[in-house]
């Protein structure tokens, strides 16, 4: 009995071994399986011929063209608003009114000092001192009148004593007469001169310097009393107003301020090789949050200096607002048409891709169906197209979806993706 089973394990072992034996053997008969190559859907489209223009594009605020922060020259309590925020005003309109009862006294009391120092000069001017110059005139023709007497009773007597008629002691007289007339003279000729250049003139300089010393005091409290009108400088809305009456105006503080909102203005910073291609007037857009269409604008000023802290060129985007549907300080995203080549060989900006080394290349689908890898120079770019200036031709097809991540031979074929064939037959 043991010896049959001793047997009986003997053969399944052999019976084992044989199988296996006849497994390998049958599998090494048989050639393995090739897997096929994989291919690739993509979608792929030829280079245009065409214009492709440069986008110059950055962020920017919108601000008014015109502003004005109104704040007193003089500290005090307001008296009175005449407008609140949102208010149209136009330029020269009064907007408050401060406290100005010690003022209206003072340019009150300096208009009437104003008044009497013209009525001063008037006087010096017409009555004191054409009077002295008159005076002093009469004088000097009394004194020439008997110096002329006194010269003729000196030339009778001389004669009447040469011939006998009258003692010397007469013809003395007459001589003293005569120095003493003469005397009178001289010093009735230094007076009216002296009236004449001197004491007119400077009679006249003192009566018109008061007059202009009463008139300064006068229009320096009219000053001071107009500081408590506050009046708009340009036409526009008012956009803030932070007091209440009654309370205090700091000097120097704004009080309110007026924006003139129908034009905005979008300030944008761009290098400055992007700024040499623009030039005043190029059309640009607008993207503003919460509109659907961009707004069309205008370059209205290219700075003529760069920043100094940014080294860029400051340009201004001239934006109408008519119906003040833009409003100021919105941050926006503008768009500026600048360099436009017009025979360039162009793809999508899709077909674009980067190298680990920063350079650009697409992928191009050769005539067995394969896609290989051509670098490419890059031109102009935009965000839909891209201009091509080597690498690749008209006649080439380039990838534009599906090149991602693929190898250089991969097999493609073109045509819709499985992801978007599927969700076409879903649709």
């Amino acid at each position: 009995m043991p010896s049959r089973m001793r047997n009986s394990n003997l053969n399944c072992v052999l019976a084992i071994l044989l199988a296996a034996a006849l497994t390998l053997l049958s599998a090494g008969c048989h050639k393995p399986e090739v897997t096929p190559a994989p291919e690739v859907t993509v979608q792929a489209v030829q280079p245009r011929q065409g214009s492709i223009s440069e986008q110059i594009t950055a962020d920017a605020t919108l601000t008014p063209l015109a502003q004005a922060a109104i704040s007193p020259k003089i500290t005090a309590p307001v008296k009175k608003f005449y407008v609140q925020r949102g208010a149209r005003v136009k330029a020269g309109e009064l907007l408050a009114t401060l406290e100005n009862g010690d003022l209206s006294a003072a340019a009150l009391d300096n208009e009437g000092a104003y008044t009497a120092a013209k009525a001063g000069y008037e006087t010096a001017t017409r009555a004191t001192v054409p009077e002295d110059y008159s005076k002093a005139q009469l004088e000097l023709t009394q004194a020439k009148a008997n110096l002329d007497l006194n010269q003729s009773i000196v030339t009778s007597r001389a004669q009447l004593f040469a011939q006998g008629a009258i003692p010397g002691r007469d013809l003395d007289t007459a001589k003293a007469a005569l120095v003493q007339a003469q005397a009178a003279y001289d010093i009735a000729k230094q007076h009216f001169e002296s009236v004449q250049k001197t004491s007119n003139q400077a009679a006249l300089e003192s009566a018109k310097g008061q007059l202009d010393s009463a008139k300064g005091k006068y229009l320096g409290a009219q000053a001071q009393l107009s500081y408590t009108e506050i009046r708009s400088p340009i036409d526009g809305f008012v956009t803030d107003r932070p007091l209440f009456a009654g309370e205090t105006a700091p000097a120097g503080t704004p009080l309110i301020t007026v924006m003139e909102t129908s034009t905005l203005i979008a300030k944008l910073h761009i290098a400055q090789l992007q700024a040499q291609q623009l030039f005043v007037g190029v059309p640009a857009k607008i993207s503003v949050p919460g509109l659907d269409d961009p707004v069309d604008a205008k370059v209205s000023l290219i700075s003529p200096a760069l920043d100094a802290g940014s080294t860029t060129i400051e340009v201004w985007l001239r934006v109408e607002n008519p119906k003040n549907v833009l409003k100021a300080g919105t941050p926006v995203h503008a768009s500026i048409t600048g360099h436009t080549v017009s025979n360039a060989l162009v793809v999508p900006a899709e077909a674009l891709q980067t190298a680990s080394d920063g350079s650009k290349f697409v992928m191009a689908i050769a005539a067995d169906n394969t896609a290989h890898k051509h670098p490419v120079t890059v031109g102009i770019q935009s965000a839909k197209e891209a201009q091509i200036l080597s690498g690749i031709t008209a006649k080439d097809t380039v990838i534009t979806t599906g090149a991602y991540a693929l190898d250089d031979g991969t097999k493609v074929k073109v045509g819709q993706a499985d992801d978007e064939k599927k969700a076409g037959d879903d649709k």
